[in-house]
């Protein structure tokens, strides 16, 4: 079992114990009656997010692939966008905080990046180039004839990078097995 999956009970737990706390410090601070209709709220908003991203969500992946383009961009900001919405239902000021975060379509584009980064380390080349479409790469020269790096730096990839080699956009596929 890896060890993130036993960490998440204890992670739940955590979160539980951070709710309660949060919850009595506000209501200790506006009254328990206002604190409560906090929390309402944020769950009310929480179920029309989950509503109308649901429908967003499945409208936009349809659209993907009828037009015959990588679904994944869609799909991941679908996802997204229904992780705030969970997290604004979910009773609690933190996870409505939260949620309320990743709602913001600026915040959902950079997580949205990140999460589509993790997805493909974590599929293969083909895969992830069908979901995603292909990728741009960078392609710089070989070592020259001698074995040392161009650009005069310890490897060369510091100052090839920073050049800007040239650059080939195509899809990377995994070699046969």
């Amino acid at each position: 079992m890896r060890r993130g999956v036993r960490l998440i009970p204890l992670a739940l737990a955590a979160g539980l114990v951070l709710e309660v706390a949060v919850f009595l410090l506000i209501a200790h601070q506006i009254g328990y009656g206002w604190a409560l209709l906090l929390v309402l709220a944020a769950s009310l908003a929480g179920m029309a997010l989950l509503r109308r991203e649901g429908m967003r969500a499945w409208r936009s992946f349809r659209a993907a692939a009828q037009s015959g383009r990588p679904p994944g961009e869609q799909v991941s900001d679908g996802l997204l966008g229904l992780v705030a919405g969970v997290l604004l239902a979910a009773p609690g000021l933190v996870s409505g905080v939260f949620g309320g975060v990743l709602a913001v379509p600026q915040v959902r584009r950079v997580v949205r990046r990140r999460v589509q980064v993790a997805a493909e380390r974590r599929m293969s080349s083909a895969a992830a180039g069908e979901m995603f479409g292909p990728r741009r790469v960078r392609v710089y020269p070989p070592p020259t004839a001698s074995g040392s790096p161009p650009a005069g730096s310890a490897d060369g990839s510091a100052q090839q990078a920073a050049a800007g080699g040239p650059t080939i956009e195509g899809e990377i596929v995994d070699p046969p097995r």
